[in-house]
């Protein structure tokens, strides 16, 4: 008995040591293969933690591929596509108008004429085609097979979406088609993912994320790459796109509190007029605020500014008399100047953030607009961040003045963790001036 069980120990043992040798010789043979493929893209790699970055990059890759393969027909119809609006985009670009809201509306319904699903990539254009989009969308809710192709106009080319969905499932090949020098159209890229959020929204968008294998990315991350995007489905009155861009638009939310806290005219609450001035500096003086941060980042930068300059951009839209304006701000009285730090390393913004849709409006009796207003946030997957109401006092000319601004949204449904305020007189002096010189 004890001699079986040896025999059967080292039969088991010497299977065991084939496997493992088998195991060995197929990651040699991997490697090898993979080293040839490098080696035929005269790829040069030296370090092992290069080789390593390398290899996983390719194995996710190819993981990729077969999963979501993309064929060389994913540029198929580009060309056909581009034809379609060929003399307006040749119009657009001698008249350096490619990216006036004109041009993109006569490219959309250019390209609905001919049948197919079109929008502006900033949603400030009537999409061509929605009933196709409609449709798509009860397809998926149905469990049904179908496909769609969506495409979004962007300054010097668009993106081309074909979607296909079965089961409840939506899988996306996504091409971005470029003008270059030449006017010639390039595929400057296309990738494939399966939709892991698919929604369209009370308020009329269509909202979709997937994650695709980019090299830079997974370099970087040794993570896939993410998409969001969000278009504008239903159709949006011409008189609120007008609004938006003549009031709302311009000023958006980025490093600004205009339309991220209540505020009115009798109380200005906690509206940052620093922040204003940096806005509507440009607008009033046709030039870059010339108060700017410290080049070195550990030194926090401070200007005064003569009060006619400070007062004259703050008053430019805003109704506010100069006693209020200076107990707002830091005033120096010897020699009427305004105190004024500019924002630096530890105030600075998440660069993805909501954009502004004015989605109605009220003309009121004492002749302001009140603005209904929804911050859509592609990159949070949500067509409603939070909404406030905004009013308007229009003036002579092409003049206005913000009267006032109220959040509709409580403060636990904002998503505006992305915004960062100004540091306070104490946080700038902790972080930039010494215990001594305080």
């Amino acid at each position: 008995m004890a001699k079986r069980k040896t025999r059967s120990r080292r039969k088991r043992a010497k299977r065991f040591v084939w496997i493992i040798t088998g195991i060995m010789a197929a990651i040699t043979l991997c490697i090898a293969v993979f080293m040839l493929i490098l080696a035929k893209k005269e790829v040069n790699i030296t370090k092992p933690d290069e080789w390593l970055v390398t290899y996983m990059s390719y194995i996710q890759k190819k993981k990729y591929e077969e999963m979501y393969p993309s064929s060389e027909d994913d540029s198929r119809g580009a060309e056909n596509i581009a034809e379609v609006y060929r003399d307006i985009y040749n119009e657009a670009a001698e008249t350096n108008t490619l990216a006036s809201p004109e041009t993109k509306r006569r490219i959309v319904a250019r390209l609905g004429e001919n049948g197919y699903v079109a929008v502006d990539s900033e949603n400030q254009v009537d999409m061509a085609g929605a009933e196709q989009v409609m449709e798509f969308c009860k397809a998926v809710n149905e469990k049904k097979r179908a496909m769609l192709m969506i495409i979004v106009i962007k300054d010097l080319g668009f993106r081309k979406f074909d979607l296909k969905t079965e089961d409840g499932s939506v899988n996306i090949v996504r091409g971005y088609y470029q003008y270059d020098q030449n006017g010639c159209l390039q595929n400057r890229d296309t990738v494939s993912y399966p939709a892991d959020i698919w929604r369209y929204t009370e308020e009329g968008y269509l909202i979709f994320e997937g994650s695709y294998f980019s090299d830079e990315n997974f370099v970087l991350t040794l993570s896939d790459a993410s998409e969001h995007t969000a278009l504008r489905v239903l159709p949006l009155d011409e008189t609120c796109r007008e609004l938006n861009r003549k009031y709302i638009l311009p000023v958006g939310y980025e490093q600004n509190n205009i339309f991220l806290t209540d505020w009115n005219e009798e109380d200005f609450g906690e509206l940052d007029f620093y922040d204003i001035f940096d806005n509507f500096y440009p607008f009033l003086y046709g030039k870059a605020v010339p108060y700017v941060a410290d080049d070195n980042l550990g030194v926090g930068a401070t200007y005064q500014i003569p009060e006619d300059v400070f007062e004259n951009v703050i008053t430019a839209h805003f109704k506010i008399d100069r006693e209020t304006l200076r107990r707002k701000t830091t005033y120096f009285l010897d020699d009427a100047t305004y105190g004024y730090r500019p924002r630096g390393f530890y105030e600075v913004e998440y660069p993805d953030i909501p954009y502004p849709e004015v989605v109605s409006y009220t003309e009121n009796e004492d002749g302001t607009i009140t603005l209904i207003v929804n911050a859509v946030y592609p990159n949070g997957n949500t067509s409603v961040a939070y909404s406030h109401r905004t009013v308007i006092r229009p003036l002579d000319g092409d003049c206005f003045q913000y009267v006032s601004n109220q959040m509709l949204s409580s403060e636990d449904e904002r998503v505006t963790w992305w915004h960062s305020d100004r540091l306070t007189k104490e946080e700038w002096l902790e972080i930039y001036v010494s215990e001594e010189l305080k």
